[in-house]
């Protein structure tokens, strides 16, 4: 349904969305002594804790991943019952794992980041006292940390639970990224010692000539 023309629209208009949306609730961050910067704004706050972090940033992307992996999986039982190569067979059932897996990394992942920032939003705490700041601190940078795992998660997915995936890397890595660094290294090691047998030969050419 979708076309590569359809596509480039919607990414575009998803782009413009995601500025002018990013700019309006940054707007409504505020510099607070006791605080820091946080929402100042409580309409942007409520705002946030209904709609922001718990639907647009946790529900919804959860439910379009969620939808295109059950009709993967639908797609692949689908296959099953048809008259398809054993090949084709196998390469869906590895694209179909790989793509539960990831919707269940990106749901684990994202949840507990979504969850900290309602929290944080709605009870900031004072840095009139430094030991509840630097605790609320510490576990933003681990949840934080545990988020942007979400972005470099997939290679790993798909390096486990696709055995093509597997060899495919393998071959990169090994025969062609290994190869040319081995000749990298040798050309460097025989420009060296055809340079120190150059040597010689001219100190003896010089002493002859003395001669």
């Amino acid at each position: 349904m979708c076309t590569l023309k359809l596509g480039r629209y919607v990414t575009f208009i998803f782009v413009c969305f995601a500025i002018i949306h990013s700019i309006a609730l940054g707007s409504a961050y505020g510099i607070q002594p006791t605080f820091g910067c946080v929402i100042s704004d409580h309409t942007w706050v409520q705002y946030s804790t209904y709609f922001f972090y718990p639907v647009l940033v946790g529900l919804l992307p959860i439910v379009i991943a969620s939808s295109f992996s059950i009709l993967a999986y639908h797609n692949v039982r689908h296959i099953v019952r048809r008259q398809l190569p054993i090949v084709r067979r196998k390469l869906d059932k590895q694209m179909t794992a790989m793509v539960l897996m990831r919707v269940i990394a990106f749901v684990c992942l994202v949840s507990s980041y979504n969850a900290y920032r309602i929290y944080a939003t709605n009870f900031p705490t004072s840095r009139s006292m430094p030991m509840a700041y630097a605790i609320g601190k510490l576990l933003q940078t681990i949840i934080l940390s545990i988020n942007n795992i979400n972005y470099i998660i997939n290679f790993y997915i798909f390096i486990i639970f696709s055995s093509r995936f597997h060899r495919q890397v393998k071959l990169v890595l090994v025969k062609k990224c290994w190869q040319r660094c081995k000749y990298w290294c040798c050309s460097i090691n025989n420009r060296i010692e055809s340079e120190n047998n150059v040597e010689p030969c001219n100190s003896q050419m010089e002493s002859e000539e003395n001669m």
